[in-house]
């Protein structure tokens, strides 16, 4: 090639045999020669080549200049510079060029100009360096940062990226988004107006008659690529070729990014609220603040106005639920519903406090029918009970103090009475904790702790039976752990005091009451290991005897009320501990000793568990003299066995189970076996029976599976939140058999369909809300995948019902815009 000093420009004899012309052009002035250009911005660049290691003499010199060094990095960048004068060079390529240096230069055959993250393909390229003006004719496709557009026609301004687009389909890198437009004209490279458009994120097929299954067809599309939102006008949404919906104007996301608009509404049909459709719209009001207003129509109740607000800071988090259901028709009343949850630190402004901790959780419902038919705004872990619970935190080194006040608001049901928690009205705690630390003239290693607790404890007396009272609560604790490689050894002791003053007098007449129980335990265990194999494979096998001894004298606490104490369950977390109770208002008595043994086959590689057997059984001296109300002593010198067993064999399956064994009946008292089988993503099976003697019997059964699976369509492994292709179907529920009652106590049965750029669900579900009642509902969602969902979400009860529930699709990491790299 040679450089031409005035058009037209000419080929050499080999880029003619070559029938290819490379050409470099920084704005249309230098050339560089084929072999030596420099690789176009954005594209991989060659491998330096290696240098030969300098002398010293050099290296002294080299060092006195500074040169330039060349630095690796391990990608690509995926944003190029987009302000004007910083997008670097611009690259030419094609069959043949002509043109004038600074004026103008036209590229026939294969042309190609590249910019930045901007590259032009077609037939024929005209670009008018004056103006900045580039006109592309004949099979046009621009990929600008991944978006691809192709068409016949473009006229573009490439420092501003604006010009407009004939006839163009387009696809955009961030969620696969596509269609098609008369024109689309280029505000800049960030904005741009399709008109007659059409916008789906279906992949497009090869075939000339392919259509896709829904598609958003408008008379004009706003593309806000910064927003990353797009607004429609004149729109209606077509799904297998039916028109569903319409809009006068709607915005659609193009990303994962929030943005203010109505949401998609949301269809229920059920047993208690009828017919009931819910259109909510969301507030965007900041990057760390939203709000949602959903107002409802219920055709037996009326209409209900919900709303949600949501904030976060680097200090604090929280948000706020509401619902109001004036004149419920089948009440006759006002219904209502409100929840706040707070977490965070206040600055006090004070060096000597700091920070001060702030945590709310404050819900409350209008009646006490409120759990029967509507879903509550607050956070309750039971539909009956609602706390109002604030509480102040404070903690500095080994010293951490708190003030708490909590009321419950308590939903009763005639046909199942229950007796309310106890309000804390006020309640203050203080603790100070060392962990391996020295005692005086002891040396170190010592763990020791005091701690105390003031609650002002109140309920209606006509309900609970006894008085309310103030109780001050304290506990001193010392241990001394020795730990050696094959066990360890671990004595405590702990002195309980409390004080109580009654608002009326006990049994026996007084209104105060006090107790002090002092505990000792001595702690000891032994690990042993060996190699071992089995089934071909090898194990580390681990045997660990374990033997716990307490000793509390007994304290009579027959006279003293209940407040907040209940028995542990008896299982491998508890049988190791000193109380038979939780809370502080029962001390047992104690002189037993736990024995208990553990053996683990262990991967000697990672660690990983993939047997454990475990045995453990209390040896009782003497009898448990302290009981709670109503509850006789414990006599028994040998406790029930606990037997309990993991088992992890392989990945896809896992079996757990525990027994809690009567040696005088010769019977299992409670007894819990479970076995899950998920050997890829959207398979998991899994079932449950929980046992207790004479009180209940539970079949548990959960599921997700693919339906095609029966005919041989196995599917493509794509990954979590990616499905496994279209056209699949697939089976989720979770069923709640009690065999006892012989009855269905709660069920979730639904059916998913995955398609190219759609699912479907249809969801049944079966609720108790008492004795002898239930609520059926039925909900119905079409996702449109990268769009919007239309229906009731079901998502957030599959969640949580079908044990490991995985979702056809989660949001993912946007793709590289090198996934489209002209």
């Amino acid at each position: 090639m040679r450089r031409a000093s005035s058009p037209p420009l000419s080929l050499s004899p080999v880029a003619q045999a070559a029938r290819r012309l490379v050409l470099c052009a920084a704005l249309g002035v230098s050339y560089t020669v084929p072999g030596h250009a420099q690789a176009p911005a954005g594209s991989p660049a060659p491998a330096p080549t290696p240098m030969p290691a300098p002398s010293p003499a050099s290296a002294e010199a080299g060092s006195a200049q500074s040169p330039a060094q060349l630095k690796g990095t391990p990608q690509l960048a995926e944003k190029v510079p987009g302000t004007p004068g910083s997008e670097g060079p611009t690259f030419m390529f094609g069959d043949r060029l002509s043109g004038r240096p600074d004026l103008e230069t036209v590229i026939e055959g294969n042309a190609e100009v590249r910019r930045g993250a901007t590259s032009i393909r077609a037939d024929r390229i005209e670009y008018y360096q004056p103006d900045d003006l580039m006109k592309s004719r004949g099979n046009v496709r621009i990929n600008n940062a991944g978006n691809r557009f192709d068409g016949p026609e473009l006229e573009i301004q490439l420092d501003r990226f604006e010009g407009f687009f004939t006839q163009p389909t387009y696809r955009f890198l961030s969620n696969g988004g596509n269609g098609q437009a008369e024109r689309v004209d280029f505000i800049d490279n960030q904005h741009m107006t399709a008109r007659r458009a059409t916008y789906t994120t279906c992949e497009r097929g090869n075939e000339a008659s392919w259509q896709p299954d829904w598609v958003l067809r408008a008379s004009r599309v706003d593309f806000d690529f910064d927003k990353e939102v797009g607004v429609a006008t004149g729109a209606v949404l077509r799904f297998k070729n039916v028109p569903i919906l319409g809009f006068p104007k709607v915005s659609f996301p193009l990303s994962d990014k929030r943005k203010s608009g109505l949401l998609p509404p949301t269809i229920n049909v059920g047993t208690v609220n009828g017919f009931e459709i819910r259109q909510p719209y969301y507030f965007d009001i900041a990057p760390n603040r939203d709000a949602t207003f959903s107002p409802a129509i219920m055709t037996k109740r009326g209409i209900d106005y919900a709303g949600e607000f949501r904030y976060l800071d680097p200090r604090y988090r929280g948000i706020l639920r509401a619902n109001v259901l004036p004149g419920d028709k089948l009440r006759d009343r006002d219904r209502w519903s409100y929840g706040l949850q707070h977490t965070g630190t206040v600055d006090t402004g004070i060096q000597a406090i700091g920070d001060v901790g702030l945590n709310l959780n404050l819900n409350r419902v209008s009646d006490q029918n409120y759990w029967r038919d509507l879903t509550a705004s607050g956070n309750s872990l039971t539909p009956r009970l609602f706390a109002q619970d604030a509480s102040v935190t404070w903690g500095r080194g080994y010293f951490s103090a708190a003030a708490r006040t909590l009321k419950w608001q308590t939903l009763q049901d005639i046909s199942a009475p229950i007796t309310p928690p106890y309000d804390r009205l006020p309640q203050f705690t203080a603790n100070y904790t060392r962990v391996d630390a020295p005692l005086a003239g002891l040396g170190n290693g010592f763990d020791w702790s005091l701690e105390g607790d003031y609650t002002r404890f109140e309920a209606d007396r006509a309900l609970t039976g006894q008085p309310n009272s103030n109780r001050a609560f304290s506990r001193a604790q010392l241990a001394r752990p020795w730990l050696f490689p094959a066990g360890f050894i671990t004595p405590k002791v702990q002195l309980h005091a409390t004080r109580y003053e009654f608002d009326a007098p006990l049994g026996n007449g007084l209104r105060t009451a006090s107790r002090v129980v002092p505990t000792f335990s001595l702690d000891t265990g032994l690990q042993f290991e060996r190699n071992a194999s089995l089934f071909g494979r090898n194990f580390t096998q681990t045997l660990e005897p374990r033997a716990f001894y307490v000793r509390t004298p007994f304290r009579d606490q027959s006279l003293l009320p209940n407040y907040d104490s209940a028995a542990t369950d008896f299982n491998f977390a508890t049988v190791f501990t000193e109380n038979a109770f939780v809370g502080n208002d029962r001390i047992s008595d104690a002189n037993l000793l736990t024995l208990g043994v553990t053996s683990r086959l262990l991967n000697p590689a990672t660690g990983g568990e993939a047997v454990r057997f475990g045995v453990a059984q209390r040896l009782r001296f003497e009898d448990q003299k302290v009981t709670l109300p109503g509850v006789l002593p414990t006599t028994d010198r040998v406790s029930d066995l606990l037997v309990g067993t993991s088992v992890n064999w392989v990945p896809q399956w896992s079996f757990d189970g525990a027994v809690q064994f009567n040696p005088k009946t010769s019977q299992s008292e409670r007894s819990a076996f479970a076995v899950r089988y998920n050997p890829s993503h959207y398979r998991t099976v899994s079932a449950a029976f929980r046992r207790q003697r004479g009180i209940s019997e539970q079949i548990d059964i959960g599921w997700q599976w693919p339906i095609n699976d029966l005919w041989g369509d196995k599917g493509r492994d794509l990954g979590a939140g990616q499905g496994q292709g279209p056209g699949r179907y697939y089976a989720v529920g979770r069923l709640n058999y009690s065999t006892l009652e012989r009855r269905m106590t709660d069920s979730v049965v639904g059916v998913e369909y995955e398609g190219c750029c759609w699912i479907g669900r249809v969801v049944l579900q079966r609720s108790n809300t008492g004795i002898t009642n239930s609520g059926t509902r039925i909900l119905f969602q079409l996702e449109l995948i990268g769009f919007s969902r239309i229906g009731a979400s079901p998502l957030e009860t599959l969640r949580t019902n079908v044990p490991r529930y995985q979702f056809l699709r989660e949001k993912i990491t946007p793709p590289s815009r090198f996934t489209t790299y002209d």
